[in-house]
């Protein structure tokens, strides 16, 4: 909502005076490409090769534990085969993680540890409204978690996101006014409101002492495939 290049509700904890730093967060290794297939591929092998390695298991102890045979675990391994999920779950299974610990582009072994003085932080409308990002800072991602902080009668302007993604903010400190279209919902400490970020929204802190709040912004599926049978596409294409 409140953009940080991307995001949106980004109001967040910082002293006013505070600049953001340039780049990506320090302490953070970049994050593998998967721009096609074969990036998929590679990025299942990297990280089954890291997780097997952790754990000091060979690929025959492997294929024992998961029932998966050693040719399979191999041609994953070098990114040769993209397994099923069925595959992916006897794999996750035999080495303790979620099938998600595969596919991620950063903390293969399922935790990722993000100090306060390393987040990624904006400060913008002159110091009034600041950001802070508490999810890992490898795009794209399919939800941002923001702690979020604006001045005493400071309204900040949302950033409208692509249709169906919605935001779901709690206050945590003071009062804030959220704004969509000509709609306005106060919020106490402890209130929160989801609502589509797909139209014109704003935040205005209506009293006289800093609000604090946290969101999440939940990107909608580009295209949702799953809604739009086949037969459908062609009735309105047809149409």
């Amino acid at each position: 909502m409140y953009s940080t290049a991307h995001s949106s509700l980004e109001l967040v904890r910082e002293p006013y005076e505070a600049r953001a730093p340039g780049g990506v967060a320090e302490g953070r290794e970049p994050a593998p490409r998967a721009d096609s297939f074969d990036g998929l591929e590679q990025l299942v092998g990297v990280n089954l090769a890291r997780l097997r390695a952790e754990r000091q298991l060979s690929l025959d102890a492997l294929a024992r534990a998961s029932g998966v045979s050693r040719a399979m675990l191999a041609q994953i391994e070098s990114a040769r085969s993209v397994p099923s999920i069925k595959v992916l779950c006897k794999i996750a299974g035999a080495l303790k993680v979620s099938v998600a610990a595969f596919l991620r582009r950063h903390a293969t072994s399922g935790i990722e540890y993000l100090p306060a003085e390393k987040a990624p932080r904006v400060v913008r409308s002159g110091g009034r409204f600041s950001a802070r990002a508490l999810h890992p800072d490898t795009p794209p991602a399919s939800a941002e978690f923001h702690e979020l902080r604006i001045a005493p009668l400071h309204v900040e302007a949302g950033v409208t996101r692509a249709p169906g993604t919605t935001v779901n903010l709690v206050v945590s400190e003071g009062t804030l006014e959220v704004h969509v279209h000509d709609q306005r919902q106060l919020l106490a400490t402890g209130d929160a409101i989801v609502f589509d970020a797909d139209q014109p929204h704003a935040l205005r802190n209506p009293g006289n002492t800093e609000a604090r709040a946290f969101s999440v912004t939940v990107s909608a599926e580009t295209p949702p495939r799953w809604h739009v049978p086949g037969d459908a596409r062609r009735t309105d294409a047809a149409g």
